[in-house]
């Protein structure tokens, strides 16, 4: 298992050398340049000129490039372009906010989906049933920054009980975490519910029956544990998509997380924020795929004798 794992961690750095590369292109490609987006309209061209030479914008791409990369390797991640300080001392004070986010919203929609998700299996082809497939498809299409604006006209700016903004108390979180497990209840309700059909007609299932365990047991204890699989896997991918989610939550309720300190940096041409913020939940994404496959080890012993195979 160890070797499993170091050997995931070591494939983990050419992934994230890559997605630094994409995200470094992109950014030279977008329009304008940090120097205008700090010094404004009325700095002439020859201070705009001064200031993108101070900041080393004024080099070759891959010489920036390689620069950035050379100063990771030393844990030199960048200081802003704006405000002058280290990108990493700015993220450590927001990355708080967007990891209770995404971990709350991930328990939410764990609880709520997948409970559904049960319920819609055991209750197939009923109107109950029928009812949250829809509900499950429509909240899967929905897009997130409109479903935020709908949820503050009407419940901040039409019965006026929310907050629309800000981290003030529990009640401002409770807009943007529907917001953002709205999603995830969705999927994890059709992959549950998709798991548990297939479950249930297993021949182990039946003998379950015929011995005369309880609905209860049988359900609980024999299909949902045998179909959790399919069900970890998408509830990994779910946090791992509601930390970079919470770019929209956190800029349509404007949240200080790292989501909105991402779009700000786009914004302002700031490649050190951009770069070190994408590097950040691109490592976090590797490193939660990395611990879906070892609690598949413990759900599932087969997976655990197959990886101790290829280690051998």
């Amino acid at each position: 298992m160890f070797k499993y794992i170091l050997k995931r961690l070591l494939i983990t750095i050419p992934i994230l050398l890559c997605v630094v590369f994409i995200v470094f292109t992109i950014m030279q490609f977008t329009p304008g340049d940090p120097a205008s987006s700090i010094l404004g309209a009325t700095a002439t061209q020859e201070q705009k000129d001064q200031l993108n030479h101070e900041l080393g914008y004024d080099q070759p791409f891959f010489t920036r490039f390689f620069n950035y990369v050379g100063n990771i390797l030393k844990g030199d991640f960048g200081t802003s372009y704006r405000s002058k300080q280290p990108v990493v001392d700015e993220i450590a004070t927001r990355f708080p906010t967007t990891l209770k986010l995404a971990l709350f919203s991930m328990l939410i929609s764990a609880a709520i989906g997948i409970t559904l998700g049960v319920v819609s299996a055991v209750k197939q082809y009923s109107p109950l049933d029928t009812t949250l497939t829809v509900l499950a498809l429509f909240f899967a299409a929905v897009p997130g920054f409109w479903l935020g604006l709908m949820l503050i006209m009407f419940f901040a700016v039409t019965l006026g009980i929310l907050p629309t903004s800000g981290m003030d108390s529990w009640r401002s979180m409770i807009l943007p975490l529907i917001t953002l497990s709205a999603g995830g209840i969705a999927s994890l309700l059709r992959i549950t519910r998709s798991a548990m059909l297939e479950t249930i007609r297993q021949d182990y299932i039946r003998t379950a029956r015929a011995k005369g365990a309880s609905e209860k047991i049988v359900i609980l204890r024999h299909a949902l544990k045998n179909a959790l699989l399919p069900v970890i896997t998408v509830l990994g991918m779910n946090f791992s998509g509601m930390l970079g989610g919470a770019v929209i939550a956190e800029t349509v309720f404007a949240m200080p997380g790292v989501g909105q300190y991402v779009v700000e940096g786009i914004r302002q041409k700031n490649d050190p924020v951009v770069l070190t913020s994408t590097l950040l939940l691109a490592t976090l994404f590797c490193l939660i795929m990395l611990a879906i496959d070892i609690i598949y080890a413990f759900v599932d012993p087969r997976i655990k004798a197959r990886i101790s195979t290829k280690k051998g």
